[in-house]
């Protein structure tokens, strides 16, 4: 076999799954190629948290240096009553995550991250990035696969060891590897935009205690989470409520009325969100069901291409971030059986992912939960320590590539 393309991986896909796996490769001493679709890598959504199980690897991978200095280390994730701001409980961060999970916690713009990766993937010889080409199709064989990229009106054959298929949430190469949707609408919207922090909204939020930590005001028709990004000069907000189904778009528009509806009977800073903190981008949210397949001989789908699970624990981009790594190490350990590789990476991570999905349900029933179940949830996070709060994430935030 040609060796050139024994150690090639080509990825489909330049979003946060595809450059980080492109870095850890490369850092193996693989050469990648990245082909994204899109002919200029723009500014897609808003806001991110990356949880200490993320920022390890990112540091692993010379991105953090780049990314810190817009980054914010909020000192704590805070539950409030969404009707009267009161705070109903706080799992500590800032130093003490540090301290405890070996890692920050940071929060982010999307764009942030997106540049910080691309300037390190840059400096990295054997990455090489090619845009407006998109890969249609492949072809295992004896030796690797086969990959058909359409660019400039073109059809080329790319040949490698590995085809990595990072390609998002709406993936074409999941469609190749299996029949059936490719992902399903799971009922609710997520409302997003971003606030200056010396705008009077910005100082609002500021004045209510959530200038320096991640906030999640909790209602029984909606949920909303807030906290600084662009080292602290703006918010991220996302409100979730259950909605109609709306174009399968990361930018779609709508009429923000369900959201005025959502935050009528909250307190007035909230109230005043869905009228003046605008606009508003309404995001559909997608998943792809848990038995969708992730490896085939020669092919292997991370990030939301293979699991594009519910936004309420916060791991999406995580866990993006954890398939690339684990990945790489698997298929550099393979000796030379890339495919019983690739099977043993997919049973190794499904069931930390079905984890996370469940931690996700968890969070969307409790926050959204009305009556006396919220009544209980409130007495609950009322008497449980910050410390108690923090170790039961451990399992997640503590999680180490290295030890699986």
């Amino acid at each position: 076999m040609d060796v050139s393309r024994s150690r090639r991986i080509i990825i489909a896909g330049a979003g946060i799954a595809g450059l980080c796996a492109a870095l850890a490769f490369a850092r193996r001493g693989f050469s990648v190629d990245i082909f994204e679709r899109s002919e200029t890598l723009e500014e897609v959504g808003a806001g991110l948290q990356l949880s200490p199980n993320a920022t390890r690897i990112l540091d692993s991978l010379g991105v953090l240096e780049a990314l810190r200095p817009m980054a914010v280390a909020p000192q704590g994730v805070v539950l409030r009553d969404a009707r009267t701001l009161a705070e109903l409980g706080r799992v500590p961060l800032g130093a003490a995550a540090e301290q405890r999970w070996r890692a920050p916690y940071l929060v982010v713009h999307r764009a942030d991250l997106q540049k910080a990766l691309l300037e390190t993937a840059a400096a990295v010889p054997a990455i090489h990035l090619t845009t407006a080409s998109a890969v249609a199709g492949f072809q295992p064989d004896d030796h690797g696969i086969t990959a058909t990229v359409e660019r400039s009106g073109r059809t080329e054959q790319e040949s490698g060891l590995l085809l990595i298929g990072a390609d998002g949430v709406w993936s074409a190469l999941r469609g190749k590897l299996q029949a059936g949707p490719h992902s399903r609408f799971a009922g609710e919207l997520a409302w997003r935009t971003v606030v200056t922090a010396d705008s009077d909204m910005g100082r609002a939020f500021g004045a209510a205690g959530a200038r320096d930590v991640v906030t999640a005001f909790l209602h029984s028709g909606f949920h909303l989470i807030s906290y600084p990004v662009r080292g602290g000069a703006a918010f991220n907000l996302v409100a979730f409520t259950p909605g109609q189904r709306i174009a399968e778009s990361w930018s779609g528009t709508t009429d923000t009325a369900p959201l005025e509806s959502a935050m009528r009977h909250t307190s007035a800073l909230l109230a005043r969100l869905a009228r003046d903190a605008g606009p508003w981008t309404a995001w559909p949210i997608h998943t792809v069901r848990p038995e969708a397949r992730w490896t085939t001989h020669g092919v292997a789908l991370i990030g939301d291409a293979a699991h594009a699970m519910t936004p309420f624990a916060a791991q999406g981009a995580a866990m993006a971030v954890e398939d690339a790594e684990t990945l790489a190490a698997s298929v550099a350990a393979a000796a030379g059986n890339l495919q019983a590789a690739l099977a043993a990476w997919e049973r190794m991570r499904r069931p930390r992912i079905a984890a996370v999905a469940r931690r996700g349900a968890f969070n969307h029933f409790a926050w959204q939960a009305w009556g006396p179940v919220a009544l209980a949830r409130n007495m609950v996070l009322k008497t449980r320590p910050p410390e108690r709060l923090a170790a039961d994430m451990d399992w997640l935030y503590g999680w180490d590539a290295e030890r699986g």
